[in-house]
């Protein structure tokens, strides 16, 4: 068995630091959230996100989201987050500002924030899971003063 190095000396951990303090709160523990390739393919017919992560305290966002055949998401640009796209299965067309680039299935993109996109399913369908950091909450600002 290795011998623990004496406090201080290079390999040690230093006792206080190792240990979480009283007061903080539990670590949240990982665990699986759902089989994606089993969503994708529970109704070709619907459409929009057949799941979404709601875990509360998340630092992300993610969607899981179905096109039905020939369906697309406009393009718009997204001027805050990057964004990435897994093709989980189907197969389509994304559009951008400079190329279009065919979606198949474990395709991975990154999508950058104020990048220009759109989204085209095939016949078959198209089925993508994003993932970007967590927007802010809704704010209500009240309205500027107008000199009327």
């Amino acid at each position: 068995m290795p011998e623990t190095p004496p406090p201080g000396a290079p390999g040690a951990i230093d006792a206080e630091v190792a240990q979480p303090s009283p007061r903080s709160a539990p670590a949240p523990t990982s665990r699986l959230l759902c089989d994606v390739q089993a969503l994708a393919g529970t109704d070709p017919a619907s459409a929009g996100a057949v799941w979404k992560l709601t875990e509360s305290g998340r630092q992300l966002d993610a969607n899981l989201v179905h096109l039905p055949a020939h369906q697309c998401v406009e393009t718009h640009a997204e001027p805050d987050l990057d964004v990435l796209l897994l093709i989980v299965a189907g197969c389509g067309i994304l559009v951008t500002s400079d190329r279009t680039e065919p979606l198949t299935g474990g395709a991975l993109f990154w999508l950058p924030h104020g990048s220009t996109r759109g989204i085209t399913a095939s016949a078959d369908g198209l089925s993508y899971l994003t993932v970007h950091h967590r927007r802010p909450g809704m704010q209500i600002r009240p309205r500027p003063a107008t000199d009327s």
